[in-house]
């Protein structure tokens, strides 16, 4: 059955939102850790979302898929390059990232895809 990744990424944001209101500093911290590491420099923005969607795929961490999957089509990927990143995970980490790539993945795909055309 497949998830609604829509809603795992509005919790996952919400989420975020809430621990700030106990731990400020601490998902500061954070928070400032990601916007320096996804800067553009040497690499752009969208391969870093294409990066993060293969260790999440190759990690099996749902939310990170769904999370970064969506920042990647933010970013300007293709479904294509989307499900070439994945197969990268895939070569790292077998049959559980195929797991992952070829259905939570594909949803994030399906759903996504279209947000920002």
């Amino acid at each position: 059955m497949a998830k609604n990744v829509r809603e795992m990424l509005n919790d996952f944001v919400n989420g975020i939102g809430e621990m700030r209101e106990t731990n400020e500093a601490a998902v500061d911290a954070f928070m400032g850790l990601l916007g320096a590491s996804y800067e553009p420099g040497a690499i752009d923005l969208k391969t870093k979302e294409l990066i993060s969607v293969a260790i999440g795929c190759y990690n099996r961490c749902e939310y990170c898929i769904v999370y970064h999957s969506y920042k990647a089509f933010e970013a300007g990927a293709t479904p294509e390059e989307v499900r070439e990143t994945a197969m990268v995970a895939v070569a790292f980490g077998g049959g559980p990232s195929m797991a992952y790539s070829v259905t939570l993945l594909k949803d994030c795909i399906n759903e996504f895809q279209n947000d920002f055309q």
